[in-house]
């Protein structure tokens, strides 16, 4: 079997098939209120179902990566997706259209789920997270650009969704089969760092709520209150999406040379600035800075918060479960976002959600700085019995990459054996004959 790493373009193709939806979210709701005759509360809940369809599949999943394999999961999620928005984009019934929300949904978070675990499990998880983000934003940039244009009712983004599945279905090819690699049974053991992973996983979840109920409500924002037309909602999106794509292109430039709390810290302080400028905004000027600040730093943030669960467990689980849990938080945004917003108004509301996710940043960054410095100490040596097999103590002058990751599972170790003749004579060579006195030394 081949010892060379997997390309990483079949993950971020399947992570942006499963991500798009999100991505997506404002023009969805947006449009099942104008053309379904929902009121912008049940347009939030419809988005929500699709979210919390989405979460449930990445927790039914997690962990579970290793049994089934990526390839049958990633297909079988993206075809679901495919079928899911295909079917709420053929027909006008609100249960058909429901249904067709959900099973899709589910779709998508069954691909994004693999694909976390796939970026998990590579070398740089930083980088192949923000080329999968990069991707997405890319890919609905365009669609914001094209769908105003193009009418369609709520047929169009939903159709566009099922085919991004289908267009990235054939990638699944090149991820990797059922079996595990050479044959051997998945390793099993407790998930590491418990207590980081949930504060993190909770975490994610009340950071992604606050930042989706924005996103869920963004277009009627610039439609409602600055009065800007569809149109021109959508140029102001695709703009703030490019501007994001700068800014993962420098989370990808920048790596991890500050570590991950600086970004994770600074960046959610002034996505809560932007938060609150882009839900108080009377103007187009105000509206555009806020959501391209907003859209410039987001992504660049969850790139962070992705490699951070990334880097608690090596096979991805953390990974999986923090990603779900950011979906389910996802998942309440659009109904969160509708509610404040007619209850309090946009900028009661932006008040609120920035204030919210000021107030998680502290215990994720918190995480951040306690899993991203711990030290590897001299004589923390585990024969048997878990992970990590080994823990050298890091020289300043040593070469990177050379000692295990804290978490790593150990590897298996298999018994040769050998014929009576040979041991006899590796007996022999382990032993050499000194000078004239007949000694052997070891």
């Amino acid at each position: 079997m081949s010892s060379r790493p997997r390309a990483a373009w079949p993950l971020v193709a399947v992570f942006t098939a499963g991500y798009l939806a999100a991505y997506l979210l404002p023009t969805l709701v947006g449009r099942l209120s104008a053309c379904l005759d929902l009121t912008p509360a049940q347009a939030g809940l419809v988005g929500s179902a699709l979210l919390l369809s989405s979460a449930s599949a990445g927790f039914a999943l997690a962990g579970r990566a290793e049994s089934f394999g990526a390839r049958g999961p990633a297909r079988a999620g993206l075809l679901l997706a495919a079928l899911g928005y295909g079917c709420a984009a053929l027909t006008t019934s609100m249960p058909l259209v429901i249904a067709g929300v959900v099973a899709g949904g589910f779709g998508s978070g069954a691909a994004t789920a693999v694909a976390a675990a796939g970026i998990a499990a590579r070398r740089d998880p930083h980088r192949t997270s923000s080329l999968g983000l990069l991707s997405v934003s890319a890919t609905a940039g365009a669609l914001y650009l094209t769908i105003p244009h193009l009418g369609g009712g709520h047929r169009l983004p939903f159709a566009c969704i099922a085919v991004v599945a289908l267009l990235v279905w054939p990638a699944t090819s090149r991820l990797g089969g059922s079996s595990p690699a050479c044959g051997t049974s998945p390793v099993r053991g407790r998930l590491p760092h418990r207590r980081s992973g949930l504060v993190l996983a909770g975490g994610m979840a009340v950071w992604s709520m606050a930042q989706n109920a924005l996103w869920g409500v963004s277009g009627r924002i610039g439609a409602e209150q600055v009065g800007l037309s569809e149109v021109a909602v959508g140029a102001v999106f695709a703009a703030a999406l490019g501007a994001g794509l700068l800014g993962l292109m420098a989370a990808g430039l920048l790596g991890a040379r500050l570590g991950r709390a600086l970004p994770i810290a600074l960046g959610t302080v002034i996505i809560a600035g932007s938060i609150v400028l882009s839900s108080s905004a009377d103007g187009l000027r105000s509206f555009a800075a806020g959501e391209i600040a907003w859209n410039t730093f987001y992504p660049v943030v969850l790139t962070y918060l992705i490699g951070l669960a990334a880097s608690l467990d090596a096979r991805g689980r953390w990974a999986v479960l923090a990603g779900s849990a950011a979906s389910a938080g996802t998942a309440c945004g659009p109904l969160l976002g509708s509610v404040l917003s007619e209850q309090a108004g946009y900028t009661a509301m932006g008040l609120i959600l920035g204030a919210a996710t000021l107030l998680v940043a502290v215990p994720v960054t918190a995480v951040a700085l306690h899993t991203g410095g711990r030290p590897l100490v001299p004589g923390s040596v585990r024969r048997r019995g878990g992970a990590p097999a080994a823990l050298l103590a890091a020289r300043s002058d040593g070469l990177s990459g050379a000692v295990p990751e804290l978490g790593a599972p150990e590897q298996a170790v298999a018994e040769i054996s050998v014929p009576a003749p040979w041991r006899r004579r590796l007996v022999r060579s382990a032993f050499r004959t000194t000078g004239g006195g007949g000694q052997s030394n070891t």
